[in-house]
């Protein structure tokens, strides 16, 4: 038989076993685990919070996850080189990626109280027990309930509102200064002062900045500035996995820091961060530090712009433009009414909206009769849905 004729009876043969003529293997359509399962999914107004599983990552990350998924490396050096890339990228001497920004928090504190010295760091979170250093200071305006991470590793903490009475609180027990930036404004010492007491006194210094990006310059802002550990999350605004953190800084501190974190044993164990995160959150950053900022505002404007047009010829309604100062700093928006026009309060108002097809999550944290809607975590034509169902809400409850 000639190799053509053979090569014919190939062509012919129908699809066997679910495998194509080709010899690959069919598309099948991914399965919808959330309709599996029940899940209401919705159009996320509100912004990147916890509960609400943050951000949705874009394919650039997917596709690094992915690839990370397929093969074997050791996990310590994943984390060398990713931590080096992560490090170039937000101006820092040294960083590592951990299960969060609160897990940046324990480690960071860890790694402060422990150096390298491996007897100190089996003893967490016994500081004193070992002679280690054992008191942070903080501002009282800064002790929201994110300082607490401080405490697993068995820290006590000192609060102070001035400087004259951070220079009181030092002692031979102090082994940081702490600062969350989130409430910068809300206490009497601001960031550069508080670097700035830290390097009089010889003292670690270390900033809290989760959701503080953007602007994109507060990725390596607080480095320059002097901090010796900076933390923040890697799954809101920079769109990585939700579960990852960066914790940058000093070379010796994250050196330090390592030694109580996976793989090893120690009080970081539980924080574990696997290859898939590490790669998919590198992704993340190198995408976020290469956006076009400039363009990203003006779409999340347009979007503002959109909603007021449509809400702005209903009786009774008022709307005001909000910028959060730090933490997400993105264009929101308030919309308000009159109830003695529109008769619904502000906790009706979102149960309509999370009820409602699609579902819409808003944000209700103001007076009686208001919401308030971020636009950032909104999907491309997203806000004409939200601006259409929030009509529609005010129109029936002004009936």
């Amino acid at each position: 038989m000639k190799r053509r004729d053979i090569l014919k009876g190939v062509v012919a043969l129908p699809a066997i076993g679910g495998v194509n003529i080709a010899g690959t293997a069919p598309v099948v359509p991914p399965r919808d685990y959330f309709q599996e399962l029940g899940l209401r999914t919705f159009i996320n107004a509100a912004g990147n919070y916890t509960t609400m599983t943050a951000s949705l990552m874009p394919p650039e990350v997917m596709s690094a996850i992915q690839s990370a998924s397929q093969r074997y490396a050791m996990l310590d050096d994943v984390q060398d080189k990713v931590g080096q890339k992560i490090a170039e990228l937000c101006k820092a001497e040294a960083a590592m990626v951990t299960a969060g920004c609160w897990s940046a928090l324990v480690l960071g504190m860890a790694g402060v109280l422990t150096g390298t010295d491996g007897k100190k760091v089996a003893a967490l979170p016994f500081p004193e027990q070992a002679g280690m250093k054992s008191e942070v200071i903080l501002q009282k305006t800064h002790a929201n309930g994110y300082h607490l991470a401080l405490a697993n590793a068995g820290i006590r903490f000192v609060f102070v509102e001035t400087v004259e009475e951070v220079e009181k609180a030092i002692s031979n027990k102090t082994a940081m200064l702490w600062f969350l930036n989130r409430e910068g404004p809300a206490g009497k010492i601001g960031d550069k002062e508080w670097v700035q007491l830290g390097k009089k006194h010889g003292i670690p210094t270390m900033i809290d900045i989760a959701a503080d990006v953007p602007p994109v310059e507060n990725l390596w802002k607080f480095n320059e500035m002097g901090f010796d550990l900076v933390c923040i999350s890697g799954g809101k605004a920079l769109l990585g996995p939700q579960s990852t953190g960066i914790l940058m800084g000093k070379k010796d501190l994250i050196a330090a820091a390592r030694l109580s974190a996976p793989p090893r044993s120690g009080i970081g164990r539980g924080q574990k961060v696997n290859k898939e995160e590490m790669i998919g959150l590198y992704a993340a950053v190198e995408r976020y530090v290469k956006r076009d900022h400039a363009k990203d505002w003006k779409t999340w404007e347009n979007s503002i712009a959109h909603i007021k047009r449509t809400l702005a010829p209903l009786k009774g309604v008022q709307m005001e433009d909000i910028l959060p100062p730090i933490a997400n700093h993105t264009p929101s928006l308030k919309i308000g009414w009159d109830p003695a026009v529109v008769k619904i309060t502000r906790e009706e108002m979102g149960e309509k909206l999370r009820n409602g097809s699609p579902s819409i999550e808003t944000i209700a944290w103001e007076d009686p009769n208001s919401i308030r809607i971020t636009v950032f975590m909104l999907q491309a034509g997203q806000e004409q849905i939200v601006a259409k169902r929030i009509r529609e809400e005010l129109v029936r409850a002004s009936s």
